[in-house]
């Protein structure tokens, strides 16, 4: 596929430089999953949200801590349980007998970045209270709407295997993840450095933050402008298309999955360093954001497979 010159919008020196940086930063506190690093930043530079599906003990928590960490923005954790309610999570209004009106208490919600341990363990009504605000980047209590900080970036975590007292997130509450990975073990070398290494959590706690909101703003903003030709879009319109019609496959992708394809596939060329998006940035990210967007057949196999042989499936032109 031939790509046209392009005078599309680079960062600024010093923000390469940063993001370069940052994302060494984060590598030495998760070692040996620099893919998934990568794929970190590139949900948060495009605006959306993060759904790592995984064993306890890989690293979601410290992948969440440094990333929040090295950027510089706020951090709060929330272990989701059965018990957990809306108010919990969102806020609430408590009445102050002093001023005789009721006083907004806002909850972990507001936080630039929050992590959500194991979503799936708590009702769907409180799920939803998240996965609204995801969305609409607001919440509304009492009829009054107030705002969620910019950036706003959700990383949910679940556990595949232990599925007990769950309540799996419906289909369209999963599309509101922009990217789904998983972590895996580490590699022999990785889990040596690991074991004979400091505690992550005392390094983390010595990070300096190397950017700040407004460099992931700006980052943003140059991500919407970087290139994507029309042989590009055909060739995702054709991955879609794919989808709907494949072995296998129930429910196939939306036009908000390419939407959110496109808007991924900016962001990971930007860290790349590029101002166009390539094929190969397509194909690096389309099972992240399309397998849990996919509704298979009850005997079709995991979505993954399903998404890299729908990737497979379709040529470059």
């Amino acid at each position: 596929m031939a790509v046209p010159l392009t005078t599309a919008p680079m960062l600024t020196d010093g923000l390469r430089l940063a993001l370069d940086r940052a994302q060494t930063q984060v590598n030495a506190l998760v070692l040996g999953k620099a893919q998934e690093v990568r794929l970190a930043f590139v949900a948060l530079l495009a605006g959306g949200h993060l759904l790592i599906e995984d064993l306890p003990g890989l690293g979601k928590t410290t992948l969440a801590h440094a990333l929040a960490a090295t950027l510089g923005l706020d951090f709060q954790r929330v272990q989701f349980t059965s018990d957990l309610l809306p108010a919990d999570v969102v806020g609430v209004s408590v009445f102050d007998p002093q001023s005789r009106e009721f006083q907004f208490h806002a909850g972990p919600v507001f936080a630039q970045v929050l992590l959500a341990d194991e979503i799936n363990r708590a009702p769907p009504r409180t799920q939803s209270a998240l996965l609204e605000a995801m969305a609409e980047y607001q919440v509304t209590v009492d009829g009054t709407t107030h705002p969620l900080p910019d950036p706003f970036f959700v990383i949910a975590t679940q556990n595949p295997v232990d599925l007990s007292g769950t309540y799996p997130l419906p289909d369209s509450q999963l599309d509101r993840f922009l990217l789904r990975l998983s972590l895996g073990y580490p590699g022999e070398s990785a889990e040596r450095d690991l074991l004979a290494g400091d505690d992550r959590r005392d390094m983390i706690a010595k990070v300096l933050p190397l950017l700040g909101s407004a460099d992931v703003q700006d980052a943003r903003r140059v991500v919407q402008q970087v290139h994507a030709s029309d042989a590009l879009i055909a060739y995702v319109q054709a991955l879609l298309a794919r989808s709907r019609r494949h072995p296998g496959v129930r429910v196939g992708l939306s036009p908000r999955a390419g939407l959110a394809l496109l808007r991924a596939s900016r962001a990971y060329a930007l860290l790349l360093g590029r101002a166009h998006v390539l094929p190969e940035d397509v194909q690096a990210l389309f099972p992240a954001v399309a397998a849990h967007r996919l509704v298979a057949e009850v005997d079709a196999g995991k979505d993954a497979a399903l998404a890299k042989a729908i990737l497979h499936a379709v040529p470059v032109d």
